[in-house]
């Protein structure tokens, strides 16, 4: 197998339960460099818990999940899982950028102050180089001259794209993105759309949450189905999308297109 091939993220039996619900019931996925998964399903379908416990903000149950040969927020020890302190996870999450609903910027920072925070405090970067950086990753997302703004100055679509740089500026191996536009107003759904087709196509490994069945069968290389907590249906768009051969991932798309 080629590095190319390899999977950057391998999952394995992950079950999540809240109190009595099970929210994700054994679930197996692979994603390989370089790749897009999309993973739909109806709400509740354990998409964003799954999503959630790749960088450990979700503690599975039971299963793992391995990003680059590494086993997040756990270490092997006496033939067992022990879980990671605080400051090994923080290192770990580093690698992996996670694009929230919600914007999560701190609105009494500019935008540049926004992106470097963490390059600063996690990676020790020096704030004049950090800050070079977060000016091109600005420039990158198609929000130049916007760096001394404050997130209140900024539509929700310019916001989304800060927080894309932001994420950015750690340099990841992973980018997630957690229904990134389902906060926006229709008209700057695009906006945001456009700059994750942009990273896809200079090959950033990504996992997306998503209601948005046009970018799913754009930019996906491949498009995951979930539904009570079960991966139900996976393969490239037009077979899962085009023709969907379970029951429940026909009823959704004809609910959704």
């Amino acid at each position: 197998m080629s590095a190319a091939d390899a999977a950057l993220v391998r999952i394995r039996g992950l079950r999540k339960s809240f109190g009595a619900q099970p929210v994700l019931d054994g679930v197996d996925l692979d994603v390989r460099r370089g790749e897009v998964a999309v993973l739909l399903g109806p709400s509740g379908a354990g998409k964003s818990t799954l999503l959630r416990s790749v960088n450990h903000l979700e503690r599975p149950d039971a299963g793992f999940v391995e990003v680059g040969g590494e086993i997040i927020g756990y270490r092997h020890q006496g033939g067992r899982l022990h879980e990671l302190g605080h400051r090994a996870i923080t290192r770990q999450r580093a690698r992996v950028g996670m694009v929230f609903q919600q914007f999560n910027l701190f609105p009494h920072l500019t935008v540049v102050e926004n992106i470097i925070e963490a390059p600063v405090a996690v990676h020790r970067v020096p704030r004049k180089r950090a800050t070079a950086t977060a000016l091109g990753l600005l420039e990158r997302v198609g929000l130049g001259g916007r760096g001394s703004d404050y997130p209140r100055q900024l539509s929700g679509g310019q916001q989304q794209r800060v927080a894309i740089a932001r994420a950015l500026a750690m340099e990841p191996e992973l980018l997630l993105f957690d229904e990134p536009t389902s906060a926006l107003d229709p008209e700057l759904v695009g906006e945001v759309l456009a700059v994750m087709k942009d990273l896809a196509d200079t090959g950033m490994t990504m996992i997306v949450v998503t209601h948005e069945i046009g970018f799913a069968r754009e930019v996906a290389d491949t498009v995951v189905f979930l539904d009570g907590g079960r991966i139900i249906e996976t393969g490239p768009p037009a077979e899962v999308l085009d023709r969907p051969r379970h029951e429940r991932s026909r009823a959704f798309l004809a609910a959704v297109l």
